[in-house]
């Protein structure tokens, strides 16, 4: 349980986005905006970290009017809005990129590449916008992928043949490469598909948040994360004050410092920043 102390000493508050600060229909909680507005004015800032595409971020950061860089791509890519200054980028090695490649093509695997503004695919796999769900993210068509390979953020790969899947993982990790950060997982929209995404090492959202911090001056236990998923857990291993939603998976809940009574449909973000707001009047 949090103290008044704790929660009049929060200089920034770090929202995920997805199942967390919005509802299952992609929206923001009216009362959470409220409160957000209301505690802006007492000096708190505000930001998100996500698994999204920066530009997938802007419309909410918008509507929140977010002066704090923004985490995404699961924190390899940190940007100021709307000001635009790049705060920290962690791009996968050109030799890395082109090696994953190489084995998507060997074993017939539909693969994109996701840049800060964009998700790129070839003609050849033409499918893969429809068989993903990047949640907002630009998808764009081009020739080849030549001229993408020295900004790339993460390769997210795609198959109905698992084993080849995870053929490539176990070829992307230690003894066979070092320096990359693998993710295995089965889709929950397409039956029978599994994805793979791949990016350098260290991209997280703990990372992000560091960096944020640092960036800003602002002591860990000077920052609040709210999450609810699986992605989010890296973010509940730092010092800052950890508050999961009512819905959040057993993981997080059990790192939490707080656990709301609502979930994301009942604007359950909303119910700590009330508690942050009667802290700080």
């Amino acid at each position: 349980m949090l103290d008044t102390k704790e929660l009049r000493r929060l200089k920034i508050i770090v929202f995920d986005l997805d199942g967390t600060l919005l509802n299952d229909e992609g929206e923001i909680g009216t009362e959470s905006v409220r409160l957000i507005k209301l505690l802006e004015k007492k000096g708190v800032m505000f930001t998100f970290a996500s698994g999204r595409l920066h530009s997938a971020l802007t419309a909410y950061a918008d509507e929140l009017d977010i002066k704090a860089p923004i985490i995404s791509m699961d924190g390899a890519y940190i940007k100021e809005y709307p000001k635009g200054k790049v705060i920290s980028e962690t791009y996968m090695p050109i030799k890395k990129v082109q090696k994953v490649i190489d084995y998507a093509e060997r074993y017939l695997v539909k693969f994109a590449i996701c840049q800060p503004e964009a998700i790129y695919y070839t003609e050849h796999n033409a499918v893969v916008p429809d068989l993903i769900d990047k949640f907002g993210a630009r998808f764009e068509e081009v020739e080849n992928y030549d001229h993408l390979l020295d900004k790339t953020l993460e390769i997210l790969l795609i198959s109905d043949i698992r084993n080849h899947l995870k053929y490539i993982k176990q070829m992307m990790n230690f003894p066979y490469t070092w320096g990359l950060l693998t993710s295995y997982s089965k889709s929950l929209s397409n039956e029978g598909l599994y994805f793979l995404e791949i990016r350098k090492k260290g991209s997280t959202k703990a990372s992000g948040l560091h960096r944020l911090l640092k960036h800003l001056k602002i002591n860990i236990r000077e920052a609040a994360v709210v999450g609810d998923w699986y992605n989010d857990i890296s973010l509940f291993e730092t010092n800052a004050v950890k508050v999961a939603l009512e819905h959040a998976v057993g993981d997080l809940k059990d790192k939490a410092d707080l656990i709301t009574k609502r979930d994301n449909n009942q604007d359950g973000v909303a119910e700590f920043l009330e508690e942050v707001l009667k802290a700080k009047s």
